[in-house]
């Protein structure tokens, strides 16, 4: 029996993507784990890690072409809770990455953006970021104040984006811009005059990760940076269900992590004689965190096989994504009790991960908005724009 995979979700796994498991797995234990406490405890995430990451095909690795992997959705899921499982902040990295940078482009991008961007991202030579949230328009990216407007065959972006991941490391920005013809995306490369990028501190949550405000004054990009083909909402909220759905397979990590330090110190601490694990209250503890964590990794198996037949739906996501999120927050916080005090500290993972899972409960979608979404499919009423 393995105590962190108690109904064998695994087994539902190709052999494949159940390798593909295992070498995340490993290197991110090697080669990422002994220094993610020092990097959460500094506020920072060294930048050279991402060629780590893309040598391992991880970068984009559920896209076709361009020098990325073309894993199956599941596989690109179990990558996703490995990353976790040591820190959301690995997680978050790739999936701007791939999920939400490298997606935009090769989905809604021309020839052209691909062939330049999608290669040397891939192999973690250049970071994307994505601009879509504003100081005052997160759950309503419709409201968002940054504009573009067209000056001769030239376009002329201005405003600003808040919250963004690999903001400060990134070499492209995908930027959304209201337009005279509706919200549209455009590919910025960070060294264009009048983009700069702030990074954001005294951050208690996601601190391996790089987060930063984007200022765009009177940026100047040729036509061809512009998304040719989509208008609106859809396209940025295409590459959101992309990256809410690698989250759905992160808070398994996660949650699997806490569940696994609090069984190992539940074993070895001793009270009244005998070890935490021998008290009826700590077993129940350890039950409820265990079936948490077995409910949170079939779901994420099961939204994987939709993904890969493409049967999806956006609502089936946030099913996922709120789902996932909330047990995994239950179950750090309770790993965290069972540790004691011992649990605040940075020798174990358990308050990290709750700490970085109060941000991961409301990024890429607030608990609230992602209930809606699955109300509105339920009743068929909606409820917001």
């Amino acid at each position: 029996m393995d105590p962190v995979d108690f109904l064998q979700s695994d087994d539902l796994l190709s052999d494949e993507e159940r390798a593909i498991g295992q070498s995340v797995r490993d290197y991110a234990r090697a080669e990422l784990a002994p220094h993610v406490s020092d990097w959460y405890e500094s506020g920072t995430i060294p930048v050279e890690i991402a060629r780590g990451l893309g040598k391992l095909g991880l970068l984009g690795m559920h896209l076709e072409g361009y020098g990325c992997a073309n894993t199956t959705a599941t596989a690109y899921g179990v990558a996703c809770r490995e990353l976790e499982a040591i820190d959301s902040g690995l997680r978050s990295l790739v999936s701007v990455q791939g999920s939400l940078a490298m997606f935009a482009i090769h989905h809604w991008g021309t020839e052209q953006h691909r062939q330049e961007w999608l290669p040397r991202m891939a192999t973690g030579d250049a970071i994307g970021c994505f601009g879509l949230t504003e100081a005052d328009a997160g759950s309503d990216p419709g409201s968002m104040r940054t504009h573009a407007k067209r000056d001769g065959d030239d376009w002329i972006l201005n405003g600003s984006k808040m919250w963004i991941t690999n903001g400060t490391i990134a070499s492209v920005a995908i930027v959304w811009a209201q337009t005279d013809t509706g919200i549209r995306g455009f590919v910025v490369p960070t060294d264009s005059p009048g983009f700069k990028a702030h990074e954001i501190g005294r951050k208690l949550s996601l601190r391996a990760s790089v987060t930063a405000e984007l200022s765009l004054d009177d940026v100047r990009l040729p036509s061809s940076a512009v998304f040719p083909d989509v208008r609106g909402l859809k396209g940025p909220l295409s590459c959101l269900n992309e990256a809410r759905y690698g989250i759905l397979w992160g808070a398994v990590g996660a949650a699997r992590a806490c569940l696994c330090e609090a069984l190992e110190y539940s074993l070895l601490r001793t009270q009244f004689g005998k070890p935490l694990a021998a008290f009826q209250l700590t077993q129940r503890k350890l039950a409820d965190m265990s079936i948490a964590v077995a409910n949170a990794a079939l779901t994420a198996v099961q939204l994987g096989r939709l993904k890969d037949t493409h049967c999806i739906t956006p609502e089936q996501i946030s099913h996922g994504k709120l789902a996932n999120v909330r047990s995994a927050l239950e179950v750090a916080r309770t790993a965290r009790a069972v540790l004691g005090a011992a649990g605040i500290t940075l020798d174990h993972s358990v308050m990290r991960h709750m700490n970085n899972l109060e941000t991961v409960a409301t990024y890429e979608g607030t608990e609230e908005m992602h209930t809606l979404s699955i109300g509105r499919a339920l009743t068929g009423i909606a409820v917001f724009r």
